[in-house]
């Protein structure tokens, strides 16, 4: 473990200009000097905004996956001395590369691959991206056990329970209860829901987000990849690990011992707080956000989910209890959905309609290898954008 007060802690951020990767750069850009070392930011395509983050935080790498940004970014970056590079092979070379600390921060199942090689490299790994394990978590779980890498969820939700269990031992453990805002729809009748469009559900009354993992608030499949990957990283069966709808946003989990006492975990509604969590741990880190004032909220509310206006939290279960690679099937057909719900090309409604008409056709499989998982992600693409027709807006 590196002992931060005798050397800096040299990390990487994998997905360094979005929602997460912001945020960490704000905290690592915010901490006192010598605290932290970048040694390399990861990035898909913006080479304006990873050249802008490099400098606040002096990285000595940047690199883009998407090969074509590659002259903007050298272009970003001369004079600087940091070497930019681009490309696939680029991104799991800098991934690769070991350092104390990774944030896995890339959205969606494009981050798998990338975060795979940095769990094979050993270190500390923030998962921030929960298809990595919603995809592929035996094997990410089998590679850190081989490479000795640790795992630390960087998730609000999973955060909070990591933080109230505390290592405790799984057979003092009743269950975990992830909470969930229940989104800018939570009081909507399903009548009104049909109606809803890309702005609506990008409006979320507590959080601020990337647009994906926004509309999946909005869907509450974001709860429900959360449930598969929460069966990954506590050693629970799925029937021990609920849900509540806690529109207050300050509890963010909440551990259940065997003998009738309640652990949460509370704190503003801001990502900095978890991340920063995991940046320091096994210490803590200052972190300027507002503090919780539970005088000014007042009240705390708890209600069960609604899985007949929110089905995906029904389907994600559903796919945990299949097993194979129809977690990966869930998880790439709601991606294929919500692109075309964004671009207005698939109704609210039609995402949960086009997951579950994708998960009812593919056939079963086993996810015993990345390319078994990879196949399966393509496939499951190709028939959801095939299946979209039949749920598109008229």
């Amino acid at each position: 473990m590196v002992d931060l007060m005798r050397r800096p802690r040299r990390v990487t951020v994998l997905g360094a200009t979005g929602s997460i990767g912001r945020s960490t750069i704000d905290l690592i850009a915010g901490a006192p000097a010598g605290r932290f070392e970048v040694e390399a930011l990861v990035a898909n395509g913006n080479a304006t905004a990873l050249a802008e983050a490099a400098r606040r935080v002096r990285a000595k790498r940047c690199v883009v996956a998407d090969a074509s940004a590659w002259p903007a970014l050298k272009e970003a970056l001369a004079g600087t001395g940091v070497v930019a590079a681009a490309g696939p092979d680029a991104v799991i070379d800098a991934a690769s590369a070991p350092v104390d600390w990774t944030m896995a921060g890339i959205v969606g199942a494009a981050g798998l691959r990338g975060t795979l090689a940095a769990v094979e490299a050993g270190g500390i790994i923030a998962i921030a991206n929960k298809e990595t394990l919603v995809c592929a978590g035996p094997l990410i779980l089998e590679a850190a056990r081989r490479s000795g890498a640790v795992l630390l969820p960087a998730d609000s939700e999973h955060n909070a329970i990591f933080q109230a269990l505390d290592g405790t031992a799984p057979d003092a453990v009743e269950r975990i209860v992830l909470t969930a805002s229940g989104g800018p729809f939570r009081t909507w009748p399903l009548e009104r829901m049909r109606a809803i469009r890309p702005d609506d559900a990008l409006r979320h009354p507590v959080w601020r987000m990337g647009a994906k993992v926004t509309i999946d608030s909005a869907t509450m499949m974001n709860k429900g990849l959360e449930v598969i990957e929460a069966a990954r990283l506590f050693p629970l069966p799925p029937e021990r690990i609920d849900v509540l709808v806690h529109p207050e946003a300050a509890v963010h989990g909440l551990v259940q011992y065997v003998d009738g006492s309640i652990l949460a975990q509370m704190g503003p509604p801001d990502m900095h707080v978890p991340i920063a969590h995991t940046l320091a741990w096994p210490e803590r880190m200052v972190v300027p956000t507002r503090r919780l004032d539970l005088a000014h909220l007042g009240k705390l509310t708890f209600e069960l989910p609604d899985t007949e206006r929110f089905p995906c939290l029904r389907l994600a279960r559903a796919a945990l209890d299949a097993g194979g690679v129809v977690p990966t099937v869930l998880n790439a057909a709601n991606e294929i959905a919500v692109e075309l719900f964004l671009s207005e090309r698939l109704p609210f409604l039609g995402i949960p309609a086009l997951v579950e008409a994708t998960l009812e056709r593919f056939p079963p499989a086993s996810a015993d290898t990345l390319e078994d998982i990879l196949l399966a992600d393509d496939e499951a693409r190709a028939m959801a954008r095939g299946l979209a027709p039949h749920f598109a807006l008229a």
